[in-house]
Order: C-alpha cells, then sequence, then structure tokens
C-alpha cells in the first residue's frame, strides 16, 4: 500500500521561521520524488512556494497563529477526504488535525518540534492546554529527539516515536564576511529568533570573561528582544565586540558559518538543534548547550556547556583552541524520509 499522506506546516524553504518549517520543506522534497509515498502539504499562503505540485496555499490573512490557522482549517479537513495518514506538527496543528481526525476517521500524527515549556520561560497557559489536547487525542506522537520525547512524557503522561531530524547543510560562496564586518580577530557567529529560549543574554555576558579580547561577536536573526540585547550589549560596554546584522537571508547563512571560527548556540532548550548541524556542516567547531541533534553526533562534536555565561566562555575559549571539527556521519533527509514511510506503513497495518 502507498500510503496517501496530508500534511500541515506553517513556513516552507526559503520562507522560514525555524527548525520546524526546515524539517517540513526536507521531508515534503524528499516524498515527492518517492514512489512509496504520496505527499499533499497544507500551508498559509503568504509562505507557500508558488507553482509546487501538491502544496495547497491557504489565505490565512492576518492575526496571531492560531487565528490564522483556524482559517484554513476547512480546506484542510476537505483534503483530509483522500488522505490515508494526516499529519500535523506542534501545538498549532491541534485544531485542523482534530477535525480532520473526526470528519474523516483519518490516523492522525503529530510531530513535537518543541514544547511550549522550550519556548517560553512561563509556558501560555492555552499553548500548553492544547499540547494536552494532542497528547490525549492524536492516534501517534512522534518527536525529533530523546530530549523531547523525555520531556512530552513527563509533561503530558504520553509516549512519542523518536524519528531525528536530518542534517542540513549549507553551501558557502566565498564571502569573507570577516573582512566585510571589519573583525581583525577571531569571530563567533549566533543565528536564531532573539527569544529567551535561546539564552543569548548569557552569550553576550559570557563575551566579558573571555580569555582573549580580540574574538567578536556576530549577531543574526531578530525578535521580540533584539532591542533589550542592544541595551544589554552597552550596559555591558562591549559595543566593539558585538556585531548585530538582522536577518540573514538563508543563501547567505554557508557564508556565515564559514567565516566564523565558531558558531554558538546558548538555548536553555534546544530540542534538535539544525543550526548546529549547519554550523558542523562547513567545519566551524561549535559550542552549544544541551541539545538533540548531540544524540546521534559524536561525543567530541560539540562543546557541551551549560546555560551559563563562565561556561559559555570557557567553552568558547576551548574550541578556539581546538584542531579542525572531527568527522561524523551524516544523517540524510532521504534516511529521515525512508523512517517516516515505515512509520506511516507500520502505523496502517496496525
Amino acid at each position: 500500500m502507498v500510503p496517501k499522506v496530508l500534511m500541515l506546516g506553517w513556513g516552507f524553504p526559503p520562507n522560514v521561521t525555524g527548525g520546524l518549517d526546515t524539517a517540513v520543506g526536507e521531508l515534503f522534497d524528499e516524498f515527492e520524488v518517492r514512489s512509496d509515498v504520496e505527499i499533499d502539504l497544507v500551508l498559509p499562503a503568504e509562505y507557500a512556494p508558488e507553482d509546487r505540485p501538491n502544496i495547497h496555499g491557504v489565505p490565512t490573512g492576518e492575526g496571531g497563529v492560531r487565528d490564522r490557522i483556524n482559517r484554513l482549517t476547512g480546506e484542510f479537513v476537505e483534503h483530509a477526504a483522500d488522505a490515508d495518514v494526516i499529519h500535523t506538527h506542534d501545538w498549532f496543528g491541534y485544531g485542523p488535525g482534530s477535525r480532520a481526525q473526526g470528519t474523516h476517521d483519518v490516523p492522525w500524527v503529530t510531530t513535537f518540534h518543541s514544547l511550549s515549556s522550550d519556548r517560553n520561560r512561563n509556558p501560555p497557559d492555552q499553548e500548553v492546554e492544547t499540547e494536552q489536547r494532542i497528547a490525549d487525542r492524536a492516534d501517534h506522537l512522534v518527536s525529533v529527539s530523546e530530549l523531547v520525547r523525555a520531556t512530552v512524557q513527563d509533561e503530558y503522561g504520553a509516549d512519542a516515536t523518536v524519528i531525528y531530524n536530518g542534517f542540513s547543510s549549507v553551501e558557502p560562496t566565498g564571502r569573507d564576511l570577516k573582512t566585510e564586518l571589519g573583525i581583525d580577530g577571531e569571530m563567533l557567529f549566533f543565528i536564531g529568533r532573539h527569544t529567551h529560549q535561546k539564552g543569548i543574554d548569557h552569550l553576550l555576558y559570557a563575551m566579558e570573561k573571555l580569555r582573549r579580547d580580540d574574538v567578536t561577536l556576530v549577531v543574526g536573526g531578530t525578535g521580540h528582544l533584539t532591542k533589550q540585547l542592544q541595551t544589554f550589549v552597552e550596559l555591558l560596554d562591549i559595543q566593539d565586540r558585538v556585531e548585530f546584522v538582522g536577518y540573514v537571508p538563508e543563501p547567505e547563512l554557508g557564508d556565515y558559518y564559514a567565516s566564523a571560527d565558531v558558531f554558538v548556540s546558548p538555548s536553555l532548550s534546544e530540542p534538535f538543534g539544525i543550526t548546529i548541524v549547519e554550523a558542523l556542516s562547513v567545519g566551524t567547531h561549535v559550542v552549544a548547550c544541551e541539545s538533540g541533534a548531540a544524540e546521534v553526533l559524536p561525543e567530541d562534536a560539540i562543546f557541551e556547556v551549560d546555560p551559563d555565561s563562565r561556561s559559555i566562555a570557557d567553552g568558547i575559549d576551548a574550541a578556539l583552541a581546538a584542531g579542525p571539527v572531527p568527522e561524523f556521519e551524516d544523517r540524510s533527509w532521504a534516511t529521515v524520509a525512508d523512517e517516516h514511510v515505515a512509520f506511516y506503513q507500520n502505523i496502517l497495518q496496525d
């Protein structure tokens, strides 16, 4: 049996807001060229690529994620009539997934890429309640790491099957960002949303504690904490050692990673960490707090640190003094697709 899968996403490369969008895009591309699975993907039209067969962009208007997803639920349910499996992601898939499941009696799979407690110091009650409903009602749960699986078990009393993300790679074009940014010494790089989850304040404070002063931190990305972080830099009086470059377009990421001597991921919670493997793919050392990616990498591939400025500073100093990045086995998205197809086939046989 060739399973027909209807998937719900939010963004699609290059219109991505995080690892979830990257994972959905990679999976769709892999499924599209296979003969043992059929895929349809529903997305907000604002982020959907044009002229891609089997991608259905639905206008969602303005407002918050919940309101916008509710506006595409009806069309998602209509497409579910022809599906063998419906597959949603994270909390925003609850409405479309539960309605499609109830309307068509079709198995509902949800992947947790992260939980509200990963993304928020004080998780919104509504998101937590929605995640509990998903854990209680979805037919099958998937998590992107053992780290996430354990959290789902602890917080919601539900078990999930672990299917790790693939190792996304980036392609440098040869640009020398050090020269372009006027950096004479070593370059550190961070990319991600400017939220509490990402622990950027600990990284900024670590800049004061490095054993060398010829190091510049390049901070990519934006978020609701950007201005607060820029003020923190001024209070620490390290303006000459920190460069905020804002949103970095996906085609430019490879050059930022490759130009950096060390990539730093100081996240308080990193359920997988696609940025970690992207940095490693171009041979750049990585300093990171606990992450799901570390579960499928050799122990010496990452300088693992605690979400504490002293620990992060020590990790950076060690990484700057290290030799080449050790070799590691790539985990392809084709392998991830293989595991998903096997998972779909197993649940349909059951």
